[in-house]
């Protein structure tokens, strides 16, 4: 039976590891630059305005944040990284916990969906993220976000940009995305709904 995106509720944040949560359900993993639009992605997909918090400046999300969908799955919004305006030791905190959250929660991943910016070529932290994600194992989605930003004829060339610097592969998977619009919302959450019931095999 397909996930109801549209039941979806926060549950919790967690700012260390001991506020994991640990229920064995499955979990989609969000994570992006702190300017990409990653909290618009998430609540378009939820067909919420403000269910994660959109800020009005980059890096608002600095724990680990567990929004609950139909009961079933959790959609897990890891902290922004990159651009904020923020001290050091704030940025070590949140990559520890990133790092915790990886090495951690690895076997309870169920997909990755990382978020890029289709305008710009990946960043070096955008490559860690990837490369994080490739190696806890688990599937990943690579989201191109601000798609309504380009012109037809630019879409093609920035795709193959970021299929470049991340060395994607034929069988990876990269999407369009438009969280101010919504395109490839639907394409995104049949992606999702297909790795939860794979998972649910495995399990």
């Amino acid at each position: 039976m397909s996930l109801n995106f549209q039941k979806a509720e926060f549950i919790r944040s967690a700012a260390a590891p001991e506020n994991f949560i640990r229920d064995g359900k499955p979990q989609f993993a969000f994570a992006g630059r702190s300017n990409v639009g990653k909290s618009s992605v998430i609540n378009r997909l939820l067909g919420r305005k403000n269910l994660a918090y959109v800020g009005a400046s980059p890096g608002k999300t600095t724990q680990v944040n567990y929004f609950q969908v139909d009961n079933r799955a959790y959609l897990v919004d890891l902290p922004g990284y990159g651009y904020a305006k923020v001290s050091r030791a704030e940025k070590e905190r949140w990559g520890r916990l990133m790092e915790s959250y990886f090495q951690e929660e690895a076997d309870r991943i169920t997909v990755g969906v990382l978020i890029v910016d289709i305008r710009h070529k990946p960043t070096a932290d955008d490559i860690t993220m990837h490369t994080w994600f490739r190696e806890s194992g688990c599937p990943e989605i690579v989201v191109a976000n601000k798609l309504d930003k380009l012109k037809k004829s630019q879409v093609e060339p920035a795709l193959e940009l970021i299929r470049e610097t991340l060395e994607l592969t034929d069988e990876d998977i990269l999407l369009p995305f438009s969280a101010e619009k919504g395109a490839g919302k639907e394409d995104l959450l049949r992606l999702l709904d297909i790795a939860c019931e794979e998972w649910n095999k495995a399990e």
